[in-house]
């Protein structure tokens, strides 16, 4: 299936794991695509993946992202020197503490890219370097985030299969259709006519310092991701002995949680801006292309934008084409657009401030 395809680098290993997976085969006079599922747009997509593989789009820079990283840890570095040199009182530690979360944001967009194994050629090199990134720099499990993220890209938006719109109907209501359910049901669990003022100070600021906090070790403990969990220790013991030896204690906690909430604010305005304007109800089973279009849409390229969003601004083409590396999206653009001009969909595209506007 293409969703298969697109998950997939080495389909060759992949291929030995499904035969116990098999449960029969279908009869020669049965259609392998199902009825309710654009033939047409699969077949034109399938084309499209061929033209993209001989084009070289699936290929990484290594260069890029040896750059990126390089600059990330620079950034991280320099975030512990500016106290270092300059002193712990207020201007240092303001300073520092937006260096250090420029730092994380960049090393969580490194660390989808590693986990979408689009960073290098072999997939053991972009596991071991995954747990690098998110583990040891950003102080969570690279596992977890795979097994969230992974089920969020076969399904998005699509409610109960999609892990990244859980917080419907407990925090927030999502989607126009799921919305006008729950009012009739008369199920309140939030007062939701305030939800577009409280998610200010809820989901932004706060998403990062606590419910990712708990979620990320109680999944790395229960499902025992041992080799997870003691890369995640090298962060905190890091962390708190580098930056322990320049601050007091209070200070040290006070200085985690601000850039705990600085990232987490960076990172839900640019991740919910793709997602959570688009089509929101239960999972229609429909073809893989139509799946991630209705679910997703775009935000003008700029280099400042590109930089800002870790090219999340190109989620359309990252949803299609899920382990291409990201400098290759603005390529592979205009021959998307193309498909679905040629189908009728809906190819959305937007200026950076409309789409922020657009989740609230």
């Amino acid at each position: 299936q293409d969703a298969f395809v697109a998950f997939h680098v080495d389909k060759v290993l992949v291929s030995k794991y499904l035969k116990p997976l098999q449960i029969g085969e279908l009869a020669p006079d049965q259609p392998s695509i199902e009825p309710n599922k654009n033939e047409m747009l699969v077949q034109d997509f399938r084309q499209l993946r061929d033209t993209v593989e001989k084009m070289g789009l699936l290929e990484p820079n290594q260069l890029f992202f040896f750059l990126h990283l390089a600059h990330i840890l620079l950034l991280d570095s320099a975030a512990w020197l500016i106290l270092f040199y300059f002193g712990t009182s207020l201007m240092p530690f303001v300073v520092s503490l937006l260096v250090l979360t420029i730092s994380q944001v960049q090393a969580s967009w490194l660390q989808h890219d590693l986990g979408h194994l689009s960073v290098f050629r072999k997939t053991k090199w972009n596991h071991l370097l995954h747990k690098f990134v998110m583990c040891h720099l950003i102080g969570a499990s690279a596992k977890w985030w795979t097994l969230l993220h992974s089920q969020h890209h076969s399904k998005p938006n699509c409610f109960q299969k999609d892990p990244d719109i859980d917080m419907h109907p407990f925090l927030f209501t999502l989607g126009k259709k799921l919305s006008v359910e729950l009012g009739i049901k008369k199920r309140k669990y939030m007062p939701y006519n305030h939800q577009h003022k409280y998610f200010f100070i809820t989901l932004p600021p706060l998403l990062f310092p606590t419910y990712f906090h708990c979620h990320t070790f109680y999944i790395a403990y229960t499902k025992r991701y041992w080799v997870d969990l003691a890369w995640m220790m090298t962060f905190y013991i890091r962390f708190f002995y580098t930056y322990g030896s320049l601050l007091e204690i209070k200070s040290v906690l006070a200085y985690y949680f601000i850039f705990r909430m600085l990232e987490s604010s960076w990172f839900v305005w640019v991740s919910q801006m793709n997602h959570i304007p688009m089509d929101i109800y239960y999972d229609k089973n429909l073809d893989w292309v139509s799946t991630q279009l209705q679910a997703t849409c775009n935000v003008e390229q700029s280099l400042f934008n590109d930089w800002f969003t870790g090219h999340l601004n190109f989620q359309i083409e990252h949803h299609l084409f899920p382990t291409m590396p990201r400098h290759n999206y603005w390529k592979v653009a205009p021959l998307v657009k193309s498909l679905c001009a040629k189908h009728g969909l809906e190819y959305q595209c937007k200026p950076l401030l409309t789409a922020f506007a657009d989740i609230v």
